[in-house]
């Protein structure tokens, strides 16, 4: 677990010492500070501990008060810094504390941030929790690349999925992707040729269309395109990395030139 202090102390409101905080469940958006809500920027202005995600952008966590205690409770594949009992743990503990915490997770705290888990584990030992929504990955790359979730001539239906839950050779995909469908994956990278050979399993055509969006809304964003036949080789290829999504369907084929065009500028 990593920690910091930021800054000069600002002042205080004196609490009585048998004061119960609050845990605020925010979501931090998909990486763009300009993209928190204004809710989410106030309750950083005041924060007085900040646990974050390691996928939270640094802008982002500039806004944070100059004096807050800023913890990371980063998680990559393998290898978490904590397990998350132990960030219940460590929430309740803080809010017990009289602090306001803020528990920063990228895109939104309700889609695959488990912040279910969390709010649960508040509410369970007294301590009051307040949820702040944020824009989802998913919402914030199809925003940044210019593709369409859903295009009354391309798909009436999306869904997200998490391609690197336990048993995803069990999950039951079945009629979540192909023609007027869109399929999101969450953390689908490490997974990738998996994933191809699932969908295909299902029925879905080896040529159908995706995009693999990496590092949505932010300076070094790429989107690559490619057959499903090929997600394997592309990601491989390309040395995809996290953060990145992966948009499976006919919307994905849509504006290429546009979807070009401002995956270019983001770059620059």
């Amino acid at each position: 677990m990593h920690s910091r202090w930021r800054g000069a102390a600002r002042p205080r409101i004196l609490r009585r010492m048998d004061t119960v905080g609050t845990v605020y469940l925010v979501g931090a958006g998909p990486g763009d500070p300009d993209l928190l809500t204004l809710r989410a920027a106030r309750l950083l202005e005041r924060a007085e501990v900040v646990v974050h995600d390691g996928l939270v952008d640094r802008a982002v966590l500039a806004l944070a008060a100059r004096d807050a205690q800023m913890i990371s409770v980063a998680k990559r594949r393998a290898h978490h810094t904590l397990p998350q009992e132990a960030i219940c743990e460590l929430l309740v503990r803080e809010a017990r504390k009289g602090r306001a915490v803020v528990r920063l997770k990228g895109g939104d705290p309700f889609i695959f941030g488990r912040g279910g888990e969390e709010a649960e584990a508040c509410r369970a030992a007294g301590v009051p929790v307040e949820i702040v929504p944020g824009i989802s990955a998913a919402n914030g790359a199809a925003a940044a690349t210019g593709i369409a979730l859903t295009h009354r001539d391309a798909a009436s239906v999306v869904s997200f999925v998490a391609g690197q839950c336990k048993g995803l050779s069990d999950q039951d995909w079945a009629g979540l992707a192909g023609k007027g469908r869109t399929l999101v994956i969450y953390m689908g990278v490490k997974t990738a040729p998996r994933i191809a050979e699932k969908l295909m399993a299902d029925g879905l055509a080896p040529d159908m269309p995706l995009a693999v969006i990496e590092n949505a809304c932010r300076p070094a964003m790429r989107v690559l395109r490619g057959p499903l036949a090929a997600l394997p080789e592309l990601v491989a290829r390309e040395s995809v990395k996290s953060p990145a999504l992966i948009v499976i369907g006919e919307v994905t084929a849509r504006d290429d030139a546009q979807v070009a065009a401002l995956a270019a500028e983001a770059a620059e």
